[in-house]
């Protein structure tokens, strides 16, 4: 199986798993987000996970950013996009798919520059 497949089935998981569980604390308290961030951190393994979870939001948008220079990418915004109304779950494996696309076409060019 192609790495871009993969990584396409791993953006629907990152959204399907998250949003899984988010849609029915929705459903339940609608978007209190005080009270989201109360949960969240309302015991030392919740916040583990929440800190681990913020450090690796930044993570990737940086590296989203530098990797999107480095290669000349066109839509370094929707990892962004991604982060901010999924998480990393789906930032990450979109931002990995989108490089891999980008690389294949680079791949493809410089055959098409030989012949």
């Amino acid at each position: 199986m192609k790495l871009k497949t993969i990584y396409l089935v791993l953006c629907v998981l990152g959204v399907a798993l998250p949003y899984w569980q988010f849609l029915p604390w929705v459903a339940a308290n609608g978007l209190n987000m005080p009270l989201f961030f109360q949960q969240l951190f309302a015991n030392r393994v919740g916040a583990f996970f929440g800190m681990d979870v913020l450090v690796s939001a930044v993570a990737l948008l940086v590296f989203a950013r530098a990797e999107g220079r480095r290669l000349g990418a066109r839509a370094r915004w929707l990892t962004l996009v991604a982060v901010l109304t999924v998480g990393v779950s789906l930032g990450l494996p979109l931002l990995l798919y989108l490089r891999e696309r980008r690389l294949e076409q680079d791949r493809a060019n410089a055959r098409a520059a030989t012949v």
